[in-house]
């Protein structure tokens, strides 16, 4: 028996996804899986965090804490509602909640939080946390990571892939069909300036299917400021997050024109950059294949879809996992990567100067 737990919570901090995965069979295979909703009092805290900047240390050291409470709530959840024994679970990989992520400053470093000895405390399951500052430590950006994941679970001799995410921050994994080196990277927003604008102006936590921005009109002299930004020119590897895209980085690009109207346009700002990526990186793949939480965003799909032309558009259900559950997945794996010893980075993704094994290890009650 092979069970681990993967959580992940992504920048829109709605949930926290678990996912359990049985590794003992040939390949591996989702067991089951749980959204586990975040307090609205600890989404505004973290907010007003990520927003902010700086904080007092006691907010976060309390956010630590309840986070990790939280995150162990989501594992028992999902045993319980499926008839499982924590007893019967390896091991949990839980990346936590990004604070802020700044592999790009003199002294790089990546905060995420969600206490990992909290975790194994309360459900009793040793636990693996704290993946991304080893790769920071080793030389590269601490992201993305999933890259690692897509290309044991995604890698296909016959076609050339690409593995888009797409959550608050988009990044694609491309899977070349022989066994040239992975290439992944971020790409710039995803769902995140979305989200924030259509919670500022609709009060909503993001814009159902895509719908609001479907019904306004891309303004694009605004479209165009946006593009300039630095971050899109650079080359991979290269990885960002919310404390860079946020609406105060909007806010000097702003024009005259109707909230739906921009909404629209941050739609296909997304649109864009993940194309213009894919076009640049990976214009010889037959087909591109959508997790996260923006595959549910219908217009946004539709958009890509017509944005690429004739490079097939699919969900990673088509491959074996829902695309609500792959990042979660990914972190599962991680897990028992690092149990075995074997590393969890891929260098030409990250830009480390090696392979690392990642993370640390909490033991459970019974060791690990």
């Amino acid at each position: 028996m092979s069970r681990f737990i993967g959580l992940m919570s992504g920048t829109s901090m709605d949930a926290v996804d678990a996912a359990l995965l049985d590794f003992s069979a040939p390949g591996p295979r989702l067991l089951a899986n749980h959204s586990h909703p975040i307090p609205a009092d600890i989404r505004s805290a973290l907010s007003e965090i990520i927003k902010r900047g700086r904080h007092d240390i006691h907010v976060q050291g309390e956010l630590d804490v309840r986070l990790g409470q939280l995150f162990a709530d989501a594992c028992l959840t999902l045993l319980t509602n499926n008839g499982i024994a924590a007893a019967d679970v390896q091991a949990i990989g839980s990346h936590g909640q990004t604070l802020f992520h700044a592999p790009e400053y003199k002294t790089p470093f990546t905060i995420q939080i969600g206490d990992p000895n909290t975790i194994a405390e309360i459900s009793g399951i040793t636990t693996v946390a704290d993946f991304r500052r080893r790769d920071v430590a080793a030389g590269g950006q601490g992201a993305p990571l999933v890259p690692a994941f897509h290309k044991q679970m995604f890698r296909s001799q016959n076609e050339c892939r690409v593995i888009l995410n797409i959550g608050g921050i988009a990044n694609i994994t491309v899977l070349a069909a022989d066994e040239h080196a992975v290439l992944g990277f971020d790409t710039g927003p995803g769902n995140t300036l979305m989200d924030a604008w259509a919670n500022k102006h609709l009060g909503t936590p993001y814009d159902q299917s895509g719908k609001w921005a479907q019904g306004g009109t891309i303004n694009r002299e605004l479209l165009d400021e946006c593009l300039k930004d630095p971050f899109f020119s650079l080359s991979p590897p290269k990885s960002t997050g919310c404390e860079h895209f946020n609406l105060n980085w909007l806010a000097p690009y702003l024009v005259d024109d109707s909230a739906q109207n921009i909404q629209a346009t941050l739609c296909q700002l997304t649109v864009e950059t993940i194309a213009n990526e894919i076009e640049t990186h990976a214009n010889s793949c037959e087909a591109v294949y959508v997790c996260g939480g923006g595959n549910h965003n219908a217009h946004l799909m539709q958009a890509l879809a017509t944005r690429l032309g004739p490079i097939g558009l699919h969900t990673t259900e088509k491959l074996g996992i829902a695309p609500d559950w792959v990042e979660a997945a990914a972190f599962a794996w991680l897990a028992k990567q690092t149990l075995e010893g074997r590393a969890g980075n891929l260098p030409e993704a990250t830009g480390a100067i090696h392979p690392v094994v990642l993370g640390a290890i909490y033991p459970g009650r019974n060791g690990i």
